[in-house]
């Protein structure tokens, strides 16, 4: 063997502990909410009873948390930044009950490793505190300083040894926004603790101290989703469940609304959220996801808390059996409840004097006596009344009664069909594109209220009418001129979580070139009083707040352009017939026209496609004709 050929070919190298650190970080350090999670669940476990967030930059310049917890002592706040140095368990048979919320001993070190962390802290009994400055995972300095008795960790450029990290964080108000969201979810699972945060110098959250879940609720989603509130107590062999879901009449288009718990520890889990879902069962239509905070107790060895990296998800051992309690308790909590929505109309004065009277100045009985609607509600006649005279029933056997329709009314489909013909009759026509045949197709009928069935000169068409009438929606709605907008006679007010009312102060100037106008209504709502042209006709209350809602579900604005196609899709799709709507022959034949007239016919906004068709060939082949 030659000396070269006897040299090592390892291409394996053990990698060094920088790279190490920086890598194990990279599973407990995703964006800045993560860091604040995790300095959160430290100053829980080190039974603070108030804790104050604040940040800058969205947390890439500056995160500090400051609480008035148990504090360090000398040793132990160096020792706290080495990896797997922790004071919550001692040996493996502790992970089988986990009373804290931290236990692995890995999130200061791995923020210290992509982070300039500088840590304060004093026990009560301590006449001086230590400081200890960390910069990159090795620490540089450890002082005696004067300080309250509590801990303070300040965390500074994030990521700034890890650039390629820092590059895919998306924008300031989005990282901010999920910075909220783990502050209101830590809120919610200890409302006996006080939690503020400050952005650049604004309070964003602010929580009472009262120890009830009601009134971290009425501070955190405001007064008037609380008032939409149910108590939910259940309790079974295995789980004890507490808290509160939501009347059919508040939902949401994502989860956004769900706060779930285990034994004070926030979770995400898909199984719960079907199972409170289930327990709703025909009260919400489909696709909506109600509010729900909900508690769930377990025996401590019953639940798996270490199967996730920043232990976002956990495993209970009869997984199944609890999600069948979680719907039971839903069920039994909306049965005894008046499920009858209220309707609150604005007091009409200008809405800059409309003020919300103090949210958070709730009377001790909470939920019953929190004051009704202010102005007595008059529903004008005219608003049942249809605007064209409904056609004959059974036009044909696949065509289900209108009394059978059940999310949406005929009234409700005549008026978005109606309202889309008239704007595309004013509409300047486009060059020709290849011919569709629509407007030489004969309806056969409507199946599962979705799908319209056309007969061709050669084979049959299946139309998705919701996703037909999205294509004609969108090509309107890109068509508008940005100064197109309509005052509301009636204000629409938008009760919004303090993550929601972040996101949406990044949207509004992009609104407000659609047309919206939209002005703070109060400590947790915003009032819209006009809205693009378009929808003017349209004016549903529940539209507008589901489209300006779904718009901040995504949380994301890449440039101008995209900003204005993602609203103008949302807007398409919130406006348009919708799968349950029953369509009258006339309805029928009005949307086929509009979608012969688009310039694409053949797919929605989001790519979908609008229409499949079978020609007499394949139909032939099908029922084996050919030959």
């Amino acid at each position: 063997m030659t000396e070269e050929g006897s040299q090592s070919s390892s291409r394996i190298h053990v990698l060094d502990e920088a790279t190490i650190n920086k890598i194990a970080a990279g599973e407990v350090v995703e964006r800045p909410a993560s860091v604040v999670k995790e300095l959160l669940d430290n100053s829980i476990d080190a039974g603070a009873t108030e804790i104050r967030v604040e940040v800058k930059g969205a947390g890439t310049d500056l995160i500090m948390v400051t609480d008035n917890g148990k504090g360090m002592s000398r040793e132990d706040s160096t020792l706290a930044f080495t990896k797997h140095a922790t004071s919550k368990i001692l040996h493996i048979d502790d992970l089988e009950k986990v009373l804290t919320l931290g236990f692995r001993g890995e999130a200061l070190s791995s923020i210290a490793a992509v982070a300039k962390v500088y840590l304060t802290t004093r026990q009560k009994d301590s006449i001086s505190g230590t400081k200890v400055v960390v910069s990159g995972g090795s620490i540089e300095n450890v002082l005696e300083v004067g300080a309250a008795p509590g801990t303070t960790i300040a965390v500074e450029s994030l990521f700034y040894n890890t650039p390629a990290r820092k590059k895919y964080l998306k924008s300031m108000r989005t990282e901010l926004a999920h910075i909220t969201d783990v502050v209101t979810r830590h809120a919610f699972g200890h409302p006996e603790i006080s939690f503020t945060l400050i952005s650049d110098g604004k309070v964003l959250v602010r929580s009472p101290t009262s120890g009830d879940i009601f009134d971290s609720i009425v501070y955190l989603l405001g007064s008037e989703s609380a008032k939409k509130l149910i108590p939910v107590e259940f309790k079974s062999d295995i789980v004890k469940i507490s808290g509160y879901i939501s009347k059919p009449e508040l939902s949401r288009s994502g989860t956004d609304l769900q706060y779930f718990f285990i034994n004070g520890r926030g979770i995400s889990s898909k199984s719960i959220s079907n199972a409170v879902r289930l327990g709703y069962y025909n009260l919400m239509p489909k696709g909506r996801f109600p509010a729900s905070v909900l508690d769930l107790e377990l025996d401590l060895s019953e639940v798996d808390v270490n199967v996730h990296p920043a232990k976002r998800y956990v495993r209970m051992s009869h997984e199944r059996e609890v999600c069948d309690a979680v719907t039971l308790a839903v069920e039994n909590a909306l049965k005894v409840e008046q499920l009858v929505p209220e309707i609150s109309l604005p007091e009409k004065k200008p809405v800059q004097a409309v003020f919300v009277e103090k949210a958070r100045e709730i009377p001790e009985e909470k939920l019953e006596d929190i004051s009704k609607a202010e102005a007595e509600v008059q529903i004008p006649q005219e608003k049942f009344e249809l605007e064209v005279p409904v056609p004959e029933k059974k036009i044909s056997p696949l065509i289900k009664e209108e009394e059978e329709t059940y999310h949406f009314t005929a009234r409700d489909t005549e008026k978005r069909l109606k309202h889309s013909e008239r704007v595309l009759s004013k509409t300047p026509k486009k060059p020709e594109r290849a011919p569709t045949g629509l407007d030489k197709a004969r309806i056969v009928g409507q199946v599962n209220e979705l799908y319209i069935i056309v007969e061709l000169e050669d084979g049959l068409v299946i139309v998705d009418q919701h996703a037909a009438h999205e294509r004609v929606m969108y090509e309107q709605i890109c068509n508008i001129s940005s100064s197109g907008w309509q005052e509301l006679i009636t204000p629409v007010t938008l009760d919004l979580t303090s993550k929601e009312k972040v996101l949406l102060e990044e949207y509004i100037p992009y609104l407000e070139e659609m047309g919206f106008a939209i002005s703070e209504f109060g400590p947790n709502s915003y009032v819209v009083t006009t809205v693009p042209a378009l929808l003017g006709k349209m004016e549903s209350a529940e539209l507008i707040h589901d489209i300006i809602i779904d718009l901040l579900s995504t949380g994301r604005v890449k440039n101008d352009t995209g900003m204005f196609d993602n609203l103008c899709k949302t807007m398409a799709c919130r406006a348009a017939i919708k799968a349950g709507a029953g369509c009258s022959m006339g309805q029928m034949e009005s949307l086929l026209k509009q979608l012969d007239m688009a310039d694409n016919p053949y797919t929605c906004p989001h790519g979908r496609p609008t229409m499949i068709s079978f020609s007499r060939a394949e139909l032939d082949k099908l029922f084996k004709r050919t030959g």
